[in-house]
């Protein structure tokens, strides 16, 4: 799975600091923390038809992310939905759309990972993108990464933080593996979730995910729990190992930039029958649905 680029995109309007640039002139300064040291926390949001899903969720995740870092002057809500709202117009956008949401510690006054040198800040990016779901609905190939999701005692997984470099060293793996993505485990050897996104498998009916222990509180994983529950569907939170992925009647991925992805592959095991599962189909039906109907209007 490699994206590709979109023409649309090419005059993009980006969002910094509430500045409106052409994408080929924007750009933040070499003392930005983001740049410094990863020190930004961010968020994947997607716009159907003018209304952004889940976005008070995810709004919450990158306000407490930033509160656990320990961010000073973290813009209100409000203001950050205006400067979102205004990057879609400046961009004439209402669907399709991927919006990156990234938040950092602002600026320094000079080089140093000492967050007292920050005296202007944060700094809002709004990176919006024409961008359909990237996954292929055909079926994932997912190898397992030998990079290790770290635990709560060595960086809580709840800061949804802007250093990827773990998930970048497993997508490495993946992609000399010929696979689409990695399977990321915890320090115990259970399953945490992908380099990019959480995992679910299905048994005997049974709808089954990792804990949060080693990954982030996911938006859509979350969403997919519920729709469990609103259709009595039965859904169990646990440990698991990659045998029981294995030996799973059928997979799948979430996330925000690809929804939900039938994985039909794993360590060159085939799972299931090798197609998308029923329970895939009908998750991502009613995922749609919810899609389709719910979520925030910000463009008339």
């Amino acid at each position: 799975m490699l994206q590709q680029f979109d023409e649309r995109n090419r005059d993009l309007i980006v969002n910094i600091n509430g500045e409106l640039i052409h994408r080929d002139r924007a750009g933040i300064s070499p003392f930005d923390s983001a740049v410094q040291g990863g020190d930004a926390v961010w968020e994947g949001l997607r716009l159907y038809d003018g209304r952004i899903f889940a976005l008070e969720e995810h709004l919450a995740r990158l306000r407490s992310s930033a509160v656990a870092l320990a961010f000073e002057g973290i813009p209100a809500d409000e203001a950050i939905v205006k400067e979102i709202r205004r990057t879609l117009e400046a961009n004439r956008m209402k669907d399709g759309v991927h919006i990156r949401l990234t938040l950092t510690r602002g600026v320094k006054i000079t080089s140093g990972m000492d967050p007292r040198l920050n005296r202007a800040g944060p700094t809002l990016i709004v990176l919006a993108e024409h961008k359909p779901p990237v996954y292929s609905k055909q079926g994932l190939s997912l190898i397992t990464s030998s990079q290790r999701r770290s635990p709560p005692d060595c960086l809580d997984p709840k800061i949804h933080h802007a250093n990827l470099l773990s998930s970048i060293l497993a997508k490495i793996q993946a992609n000399a593996a010929g696979a689409d993505d990695a399977i990321m485990l915890d320090m115990r050897g259970f399953i945490a979730e992908t380099n990019a996104t959480h995992l679910f498998l299905v048994r005997g009916g049974v709808v089954c995910t990792p804990t949060l222990a080693a990954c982030p509180e996911g938006i859509t994983r979350a969403t997919v729990l519920d729709i469990c529950r609103a259709q009595k569907i039965a859904q169990q939170i646990g440990d698991l190992s990659l045998a029981e992925l294995y030996r799973a009647n059928e997979a799948f991925c979430t996330g925000t930039m690809g929804e939900l992805a039938g994985v039909t592959r794993v360590d060159g095991r085939t799972i299931g029958d090798g197609g998308i599962g029923a329970m895939t189909r009908r998750l991502s039906a009613l995922y749609a649905e919810r899609t389709a109907t719910g979520g925030t209007r910000v463009l008339d």
